[in-house]
């Protein structure tokens, strides 16, 4: 293809005529919600078109009918005066007729051919090469119009050899006709203005919106998660649309960063282990001691493993929950029973780490839930607040601390279930250091560990397991301050009735 030709097909439309840049290709013409717009706008101006065209074939054939009925009824009435009293009775009843001003037209000939009667001038042309009836001109007698009327009669012969011609003017009904022909005209023509220009507005302020949305796209394929769909504030389903997707957009960007920090926080976690593991057999032989020295080794490289182990199906375990892998395994459970047995099994581990265990537990709350998890998540609590609950100055784990000092400071665990509403409340609260109020809501994902040394045992997947457990069953999950420590308020649905 020619330079100057490959020129002038890649160059922009925009600054033609706005006609030239309609029908251009890539104009707005070439787009399906303009072209359905404008069939529409066809269809529409066709069903109009023949409903205006039916009721103005109606009403035009209506008042034909009245007029024809008039004539026929007219002639009927003068035929029955000329046999009463013949021509004499005749010319009579059409001179008084003729004198009364109004649509009606007579004419009388004598035999001779002469003007009897009436209030023609003559026997009208038409009528007279048609021999019976049908619509003529005539120039109303004296009254200076240079215009001719159109008017419609019957042509008779009366016994004698006269010609009786009786009419009606029928101008008024024409004029009305053309009238009514050219406002339905204009009207078709104005709505077919609108249409299109209705059509030309909603086309380009929908693909506005339309490539707004492709824009946005766009950027977020690009790898720009932070793009959103513009919304226009009419409201409208578009605007809904948009919300919809910008929540959708949210939330994706909101995983996306939580996969970021999960991925982070995985290489960070598991990287002391695997290398305290590595390191630890590697020493087992450099060093080439006897049995004992390479079983000491071999479980310590065990208890690394299980860790390890637990690490990656507290994971698995949370992902199967997101997913709501486990909602088959719900039944009715007494979530009474349940944490009254959790409390009792971890009372001697309290006590071990040197904390009081707190119980208040009410009446028989039933519960649809899942044994399993709301157990596990449970005990995720009492051992959180056994790791954290003795204090700063107990160490904040587990069997670490003295029982003289946590009396010192007050520490304790304590559990709480209660009814309120239609909910099954339950709490654990320890006495410990708490979570900031800034860090509340990030401390209920994975991997997040608010101690930044990680010097500590554990994964960070404690309360994020809880909330995941919580959130399967369709409750919810809230960090307050204890004043001091911490407490974790846990919300669930009563079991139906």
């Amino acid at each position: 293809m020619p330079a100057d030709e490959a020129g002038s097909e890649a160059r922009p439309v925009e600054g033609r005529g706005p006609l030239v840049r309609l029908l251009a290709p890539g104009g707005l013409a070439g787009t399906s919600t303009f072209r359905w717009l404008i069939g529409y706008s066809l269809v529409f101006l066709l069903i109009t078109g023949a409903i205006v065209g039916t009721l103005f074939w109606r009403t035009n054939d209506l008042l034909t009918r009245h007029v024809l009925a008039t004539i026929a009824s007219e002639v009927q009435g003068l035929r029955e005066q000329f046999r009463a009293g013949g021509a004499t009775l005749l010319v009579r009843s059409l001179a008084e007729r003729s004198r009364v001003a109004g649509p009606g037209l007579y004419y009388l000939s004598s035999p001779f051919g002469e003007k009897a009667a009436g209030n023609l001038d003559g026997l009208p042309i038409e009528l007279a090469a048609n021999g019976t009836s049908g619509l003529f001109h005539y120039r109303p007698p004296g009254s200076g119009e240079s215009a001719s009327r159109l008017a419609a009669g019957v042509s008779i012969e009366i016994p004698g050899k006269y010609i009786l011609v009786v009419g009606r003017d029928i101008e008024d009904q024409r004029s009305f006709a053309e009238d009514a022909r050219r406002t339905f005209l204009i009207g078709l023509g104005l709505i077919g203005l609108l249409g299109l220009g209705g059509g030309v507005l909603a086309s380009r302020r929908l693909l506005r919106r339309i490539d707004g949305m492709s824009a946005a796209s766009r950027l977020i394929m690009a790898g720009d998660l932070t793009g959103r769909v513009p919304v226009s504030g009419a409201g409208d389903e578009l605007d809904r649309l948009a919300s919809s997707l910008n929540l959708m957009l949210a939330r994706i960007e909101e995983l996306m960063a939580g996969l970021r920090e999960v991925s982070d926080n995985i290489a960070h976690d598991l990287k002391t282990p695997i290398n305290r593991l590595r390191n630890r057999a590697e020493q087992a032989l450099r060093d080439g001691g006897g049995v004992v020295e390479y079983r000491a080794a071999l479980e310590g490289s065990i208890e690394e493993a299980d860790d390890l182990m637990r690490t990656f199906n507290a994971l698995l375990s949370i992902a199967r929950l997101e997913a709501g892998a486990a909602r088959d395994n719900l039944g009715l459970l007494d979530l009474t029973g349940i944490v009254r047995d959790a409390a009792e099994l971890y009372e001697p581990l309290v006590e071990e780490a040197g904390l009081r265990l707190e119980t208040r537990i009410g009446d028989t709350i039933m519960v649809q839930a899942d044994r399993q998890l709301i157990t596990q998540a449970i005990a995720n609590l009492i051992e959180n607040a056994i790791k954290y609950g003795g204090g700063p100055d107990i160490g904040r784990a587990a069997g670490v601390g003295s029982p003289s000092s946590t009396q010192a400071t007050g520490g304790k665990v304590t559990v709480t279930l209660r009814r309120e509403s239609e909910a099954a409340i339950l709490t654990v609260a320890d006495r410990g250091p708490g979570i900031p109020l800034e860090d509340r809501e990030r401390a209920l994902k994975r991997f997040v560990r608010l101690e930044s040394s990680r010097t500590r045992p554990g994964s960070g997947l404690g309360l994020s397991l809880v909330a995941a457990v919580v959130r399967l069953h369709g409750g919810s999950v809230r960090l307050e301050d204890n004043g001091p420590g911490l407490r974790v308020t846990i919300a669930l649905p009563l079991a139906s009735p």
